[in-house]
């Protein structure tokens, strides 16, 4: 993250003035300032509002150190260009909250009160097949999370007591500044390392035996995947509150992502299944029948009717033997069936023969002995179009590069010059 670092004008006096102290206010002064503006203009008593989030901002900043050395140095623009906003990203009230650890009006304090911060979610990939969400079915995953320590109640110690980590001010949080150049900083965030993000030092005596301190312990959970008819690729299946528990946070989701798997014979297009099938020219022509499995083992048998004449890359449908549509599983989309019709390699004469006195004659018109005369013979050969296409593309890309080799020689240029001449 890199900030740009004003210039000589910037502004870092701004927040001194807001509490009313000089550049030289010590931490002491500094929290005997706030402490009286802050419960003067208190909103739940009256106050500005703004004023109140301006105290806030300014006391957030030079009661750290390190932002206060980024503030002196270089001025506001430095914060809100590498941290956010200068510290106004934190709600004020969280602020007065924290800092007077509840209310100095009695009563419950601030009404908006103090919001936890929410754990992150943890996202699996659940991987399925067609028949799975065709049929529905139920899962069981066993997973491993943080737990809060049942011995000490989350607290990290047998006391239940801990104190404000000096390295962070308590918040969890350190922040390294690198000099890149003349008016170019580097901020980088990182967990402070002396108490691991938490923002609270535990005595070593007092440290709960179960969890060593850490305030959480590994658990092992079962949890129950329901996979409903109908479901999609893609869709998510979420179990509240069941991810990672750590003090003063809420707890965020556990979220099962359907992953599914490709199927050998049915291919799925939202609530529609489709299906290839091959027939022969005189199942085209003749009728056909053939049975199909169906993904929850039923069989159907496949016919045409009489006298039907099937013909190649078509398609035929069977309503209400798709999908079934999630949350209305009830219903279903419909079963398609693409047709490919494979022809014989030869016919013998008398095959011909016979297929001629059935079929119908053809539309165009016969040709003469005279007119078939003046005609030239031609003979025709099976090809592979793809091959040949290929090819000549792979034929006009060489001819290309050629003509690019011969603008490029200077004699060519040359010689074509002397010849007009």
């Amino acid at each position: 993250m890199f900030g740009r670092g004003p210039s000589k004008k910037s502004d870092n006096t701004k927040f001194y003035e807001i509490l009313g102290v000089p550049k030289t206010a010590s931490p002491e002064d500094l929290k005997k300032a706030y402490k009286k503006a802050a419960i003067k203009n208190h909103p739940d008593k009256g106050g500005d509002p703004e004023k109140f989030k301006e105290l806030a901002q300014a006391y957030e900043v030079l009661s750290d150190p390190e932002k206060r050395e980024i503030y002196d140095t270089y001025g506001e623009d430095a914060l809100k260009e590498g941290m956010g906003g200068g510290g106004g990203g934190h709600d004020p009230f969280d602020i007065f909250s924290s800092f007077f650890g509840g209310s100095p009006f009695g009563g419950g304090g601030s009404s908006r009160g103090r919001r936890q911060r929410r754990g992150e979610d943890v996202v699996h990939p659940l991987k399925v097949s067609l028949e799975d969400v065709y049929l529905g079915t139920t899962k069981k995953l066993s997973l491993s999370r943080n737990a809060l320590c049942s011995k000490c109640n989350g607290k990290g110690s047998k006391s239940g007591a801990s104190s404000k980590c000096g390295g962070c001010q308590g918040t969890g949080m350190k922040v390294t500044i690198r000099q890149l150049g003349p008016g170019m900083i580097q901020q980088m965030q990182h967990a402070c390392n002396e108490c691991k993000g938490t923002g609270a030092m535990i005595n070593d005596r007092d440290r709960c035996p179960q969890c060593k301190g850490d305030k959480v312990i590994p658990e092992k959970k079962v949890l129950e995947v329901n996979v409903e008819k109908g479901m999609q690729h893609s869709q998510k299946i979420t179990f509240e509150g069941q991810a990672d528990e750590a003090p003063d946070t809420t707890t965020g989701d556990i979220v099962f992502v359907l992953q599914q798997k490709e199927h050998p014979k049915f291919k799925r297009k939202g609530e529609d299944l489709f299906v290839e099938h091959t027939i022969s020219l005189t199942e085209a022509l003749c009728g056909f029948q053939f049975v199909l499995t169906h993904l929850d083992g039923r069989n159907l048998l496949i016919k045409s009717n009489p006298g039907e004449v099937v013909k190649p890359d078509s398609y035929k449908a069977i309503s209400d033997e798709g999908m079934p549509i999630y949350q209305r599983p009830f219903m279903k989309g419909k079963l398609y069936i693409h047709f490919t019709v494979e022809f014989p390699d030869s016919l013998s004469p008398d095959q011909t023969k016979a297929l001629e006195a059935v079929l119908p004659k053809p539309t165009t018109a016969q040709l003469s002995d005279m007119e078939i005369d003046e005609c030239e013979e031609t003979t025709l050969h099976d090809v592979n179009i793809e091959d040949e296409m290929r090819r000549k593309a792979q034929a006009q890309r060489e001819a290309y590069d050629d003509d690019d080799d011969d603008d490029d020689h200077p004699g060519g240029a040359q010689r074509v010059q002397c010849a007009q001449q």
